[in-house]
């Protein structure tokens, strides 16, 4: 598959330009460029002026939020497929958190100039703005719900449901899910400590509703979802 292949192909699995027609989609490509991370190295810092916003190709990227007494709290993974940083792209701002490479990470770099000049020149980009927009906010009100009002078992149940997407279960099998980050991370993201996060995953163990080995997890998604929809 070619670069230009590659990237209209991120584009479109992406909230922003999904369901934009393949030449609005390929209007945008000569305004993006590769720009690559090693581990450990930062895309951006929070506080710092934003320059625009970066698409993922290859590996994970943490986004979190740093405290004075060395605390950090990870409020999202973004991975291949996904936008980072748009939101202080769009309205000219200062990052609101810290973006660091988990593993070697390969972006693909929007100028938060080219980016108004392309929402500008195209309407269609526009109104995906505004819908964008609205499903970050029902996000976040969804994301402050589930930690001010669920236990820890449920919110790692919707974790896993999200992470297992709309992928289908064979009868009598459940989903295999690689996290791709460690027990601590997962502890991070979910704003919780890891006694917690083992407590919570021993109790969906004991339902059913997941099995682990030393490196999987594996999920049943209608156990995980009777979880999800308990609220218990």
């Amino acid at each position: 598959m070619s670069s230009k292949d590659t990237l209209v192909s991120l584009l479109s699995r992406t909230e922003l330009f999904k369901g934009l027609a393949i030449e609005d989609l390929e209007a945008c490509i000569p305004s993006f460029r590769e720009t690559k991370f090693k581990k450990g190295q930062a895309l951006f810092v929070r506080g710092e002026r934003a320059t625009g916003l970066y698409l993922v190709a290859e590996g994970r990227v943490r986004l979190a939020i740093s405290k004075e007494d060395g605390r950090e709290l990870s409020f999202r993974h973004a991975t291949p497929g996904e936008l980072l940083g748009e939101i202080a792209a769009l309205d000219g701002g200062v990052r609101s958190a810290d973006a660091t490479a988990l593993t070697a990470v390969t972006t693909y770099r929007l100028d938060k100039e080219d980016f108004r000049k392309l929402w500008t020149a195209r309407p269609v980009l526009s109104e995906r703005l505004i819908s964008f927009l609205c499903g970050r906010l029902r996000d976040t009100s969804g994301q402050l719900e589930s930690i001010a009002l669920h236990p820890m078992h449920v919110r790692l149940a919707r974790f896993f449901l999200i992470a297992i997407g709309d992928r289908k279960p064979v009868p009598g099998k459940r989903l295999p899910l690689d996290l791709g980050m460690s027990q601590g991370e997962l502890a991070l993201l979910l704003g919780a400590s890891r006694p917690k996060i083992n407590e919570a995953l021993g109790r969906l163990e004991e339902i059913g509703a997941i099995g682990r080995t030393l490196d999987r997890i594996f999920c049943d998604p209608l156990k995980l979802a009777e979880v999800d929809g308990s609220h218990a």
